[in-house]
């Protein structure tokens, strides 16, 4: 990385500057699956053209106007180590949420106790106490690093927006781990109860 000097001429004389950033990575499009009152949306390696081992280190779950069926419920996922026969991997996690209700009331950041795990196999909610009505849904990201690995535990970070069922926008973050050193190789995603009335899920590689 090329670095610039400047002199007491400031900004404005300089002709050229080094690249601050190296390039990321691409996102590689792997699978799509759309709800229409499906129980739940299961992602898993080998299966109908998807792709979850070590061909990419990170992969990234992006969720789009998940709707629920059922009025107040969580929109959650699980892993699993094989091939999806169980989705039952030990996840610790995090849960903490920003929220403000359309009549101006009701702002808060918070710590939300009961929707974190430690040491549980449960469904981990990446958004919570949705609301069914025809304009209520959420829309988030799940990314899942190095799922592959044999040696480290299975990180993960989540980050949505929902439209809770007392007209509340809620942002979301999820974070944690899921504590095995199998290579994780499904991921599944349901509603805490009811379908997925409707939504899609696009499963992405970090090239």
């Amino acid at each position: 990385m090329a670095l610039v000097k400047l002199n007491n001429n400031g900004v404005k004389n300089a002709t050229a500057f080094g690249s601050a950033v190296t390039s990321l990575g691409s996102m590689v499009f792997i699978k799509k699956l759309t709800a229409s009152g499906s129980s739940t949306l299961s992602f898993v390696d080998g299966a109908s053209g998807v792709v979850l081992d070590n061909t990419y280190k990170d992969y990234v779950f992006t969720f789009n106007n998940m709707h629920p069926a059922t009025n107040n419920t969580d929109f959650s996922f699980n892993m699993s180590v094989d091939g999806g026969s169980n989705y039952n991997v030990v996840k610790t996690t995090t849960y903490f949420r920003a929220l403000h209700r359309e009549n101006g009331t009701g702002g808060a950041l918070e710590y939300l106790e009961g929707k974190d795990l430690a040491q549980s196999s449960d469904f981990q909610p990446i958004s919570v106490y949705l609301g069914n009505e025809n304009d209520e849904s959420c829309s988030g990201t799940l990314q899942l690093f190095n799922p592959s690995s044999t040696t480290f535990v299975k990180h993960f970070i989540s980050t949505a927006n929902e439209y809770n069922y007392s007209d509340y926008t809620q942002n979301s973050f999820v974070a944690g781990y899921g504590n095995t050193t199998s290579a994780v190789d499904a991921v599944r995603f349901e509603m805490s109860s009811g379908n997925i009335d409707a939504g899609d899920i696009c499963l992405y590689g970090i090239a």
